[in-house]
């Protein structure tokens, strides 16, 4: 049976609702999750895509709905999402660190660090020394995870994981796969449980 696999980068809010929400929907299911960190610029450069900020900043109405749609989404799902003063964040050395930590047994720790940094306390997770504060009050090896990030091997491992995503078909994040069913957006997980609930 295949692990639902799970495209995300730090910086986009939807990747941390599905972050938050997606071990529930595993768990019924009784699949595993494989993580698979990208670098979302990068996806988006090599697909001709842009954020949804972007793309519908001269849309009428369109973003105040998305700030509506994500106030009820976090209301009915009673997430302890906080709005972060520093979007957009660059996020590519937190992701780097999670192509570093993505095989140890620290990955999820520094991910739940990460996200809830980024998307509950308001930290501005692209300065390195709040960086570094973050993986220390989680008790992670800080100092050893920033010097990974700037190791060759780990800087083209994101490379490599943005590429490959975007070889797959992948033009933005969260995105997740069931086998080869690609299932975009925090709305994919709602497609995904009645994709596999009819299985």
């Amino acid at each position: 049976m295949a692990d639902i696999e799970f495209y995300y980068d730090f910086g986009s809010p939807k990747s941390y609702f599905v972050y938050k929400l997606l071990p529930a929907l595993a768990e019924k299911h009784g699949l595993a999750i494989t993580y698979r960190p990208i670098l979302l610029g990068g996806l988006f450069k090599l697909t001709n895509n842009v954020s949804p900020m972007e793309a519908f900043r001269d849309v009428k109405g369109k973003l105040a709905y998305n700030a509506h749609e994500t106030r009820r989404f976090v209301k009915l799902h009673k997430l302890p999402y906080a709005s972060n003063p520093h979007f957009p964040v660059m996020t590519i050395g937190v992701m780097r660190g999670a192509i570093h930590t993505n095989t140890h047994e620290t990955a999820e720790t520094y991910r739940k660090a990460v996200f809830e940094a980024m998307w509950e306390n308001k930290k501005k997770m692209d300065d390195p020394q709040v960086i570094a504060e973050v993986l220390e009050a989680a008790g992670l090896p800080a100092q050893d995870i920033m010097n990974a990030t700037q190791d060759p091997e780990v800087k083209q491992g994101l490379i490599d994981a943005t590429s490959q995503a975007a070889d797959r078909g992948l033009f933005g994040a969260p995105t997740l796969f069931y086998g080869e069913e690609m299932f975009f957006g925090k709305e994919g997980l709602f497609d995904l449980d009645l994709y596999l609930s009819s299985q």
